[in-house]
């Protein structure tokens, strides 16, 4: 394992902060419009509704609609188009995105209910037999069918219970069946759909979304990474133990300074050595962008995590991004509060380092050993001028209760700072109960879970 110096003394590059953020609330008015599009949609082309069959079969064509926009749009959420991942936040994309795809199953259920209870009620016949003749008699069924299968096991295993028994790597092979489901949903609507059948403004319209978040999605997800990767040459150039099960990959290439990076954003990494091809972990910055080299620090949790020790110099790199809004900008007062927890400090180290006005910062940790690169971060404080709390679990008398009190026993103006969020799920809601005990605001907390 090859080790290097680090010195906190050379200034981080002034960062250019991009002028092309979106609010974190457009994309939401966009998505509730094309919603309304949808459903001006189904009323424009519905003739008068009457009779029980009339009314579960005119339900199951609007939601089986409102199925196929909301596909639509959780492949747009996941495109990681970098407008909206800086002004939104990955996190909060993913949130989106998880809620979504909750909704967009439960509506695909309701769709094949509810077209078959009306299909069956207008042929007189039960479900069971009118389920069999939907799927074997109409055209493109089988395909919809299919397609409504794997949907519905992308969804049981994207189910938090199910993700917990499974490898980040599984579920992320996984769900790349959602793009074959979507494929077979889409090609069933648009020959089964009574919508689309008479109105060829309506299939072109539906045509042009598809393909306009598919070409979104080829661009930003694999094509961009391509063309970065041979353009920016990024190769690995040491791996530095920092705690236990904690390690540093520093890399190196040329025109970094074209990526934009802003302390405190990650990227998704991709290693092309063997075991590593063929995921893109994210992984946040550790230290400022510094002219030709990027670094991050990764905590031992998977084989990926795992893996990265044995990373050897001169291996290649394709990075994806800079993704993220946990950085400094549009900040609410001129001081700052950092609150780590484990492996979290590294995009926090970033914010420690660069952000203006007066930085305090907090740092929990199970024990001493595990406080990474605390070396750095005492630098960091002795030339700024700032001051950095440590607390572990053990031994417990160094520890530090989570509670309003305590936090602002420890930093008595902590209504008037900027508070930064970064650590494990249990830990980030524990502080976010103490800061809002401690009378913080809670436009003024940013957090960003990497849980996604």
């Amino acid at each position: 394992m090859t080790t290097t110096r680090y010195d906190i003394m050379r200034p981080a590059p002034r960062v250019r902060r991009p002028s092309w953020r979106v609010p974190h609330w457009w994309p939401q008015v966009l998505i509730y419009a094309g919603a309304v599009a949808v459903l001006a949609l189904w009323w424009r082309t519905t003739d008068s509704i009457t009779g029980l069959d009339g009314w579960l079969t005119e339900a199951g064509r609007v939601t089986g609609l409102l199925a196929g926009y909301g596909c639509a749009v959780l492949l747009a959420l996941m495109a990681r188009v970098p407008a909206l991942e800086r002004g939104v936040g990955t996190d909060r994309l993913a949130r989106w995105h998880a809620m979504g795809g909750r909704y967009t199953v439960c509506l695909v259920l309701a769709h094949a209910l509810l077209i078959i209870w009306g299909y069956a009620v207008t042929a007189r016949t039960d479900v069971v037999h009118e389920t069999a003749t939907v799927v074997v008699d109409y055209p493109e069924m089988l395909k919809g069918t299919a397609g409504f299968l794997v949907l519905l096991g992308v969804g049981i295993t994207s189910a938090r219970a199910a993700r917990r028994r499974m490898r980040y790597e599984t579920w992320h092979y996984l769900h790349f069946a959602t793009y074959l489901a979507i494929f077979l949903a889409f090609s069933h609507q648009l020959a089964s759909g009574a919508q689309f059948a008479g109105s060829p403004w309506a299939k072109a319209a539906w045509y042009t979304l598809y393909i306009g978040v598919a070409v979104t999605l080829a661009w930003f997800r694999f094509l961009m990474p391509a063309v970065r990767g041979i353009r920016h040459g990024l190769r690995v150039t040491a791996v530095h133990a920092e705690a236990p099960g904690v390690v540093s990959v520093y890399m190196s290439g040329r025109h970094l300074d074209e990526l934009r990076a802003e302390p405190g954003q990650f990227f998704r990494w991709r290693f092309l050595a063997p075991g590593f091809w063929w995921t893109a972990n994210p992984y946040s910055l550790s230290e400022p962008p510094r002219g030709h080299r990027l670094r991050i620090t990764v905590k031992e949790a998977g084989d990926h995590s795992r893996a990265l020790a044995r990373l050897r110099p001169g291996t290649r790199v394709w990075a994806e991004g800079p993704y993220g809004g946990f950085t400094g900008a549009r900040p609410h007062h001129d001081r700052a509060l950092l609150i780590a927890g484990g492996v979290g400090i590294t995009p926090l180290r970033t914010l420690f380092e660069t952000l203006p006005g007066d930085v305090a910062l907090v740092y929990l940790a199970r024990r001493p050993e595990d406080l990474a690169l605390r070396g750095e971060l005492d630098d960091i404080a002795r030339v700024r001028g700032a001051r950095v709390h440590y607390f572990v679990d053990e031994p417990s008398h160094y520890s530090l209760s989570l509670d309003g009190r305590a936090l602002r026993d420890l930093v008595p103006d902590i209504r008037h700072r900027d508070v930064y969020l970064c650590g494990p799920p249990g830990m980030m809601a524990a502080a976010q109960g103490a800061l809002k005990q401690a009378g913080v605001r809670r436009r003024h907390v940013r957090s960003e879970s990497f849980e996604f």
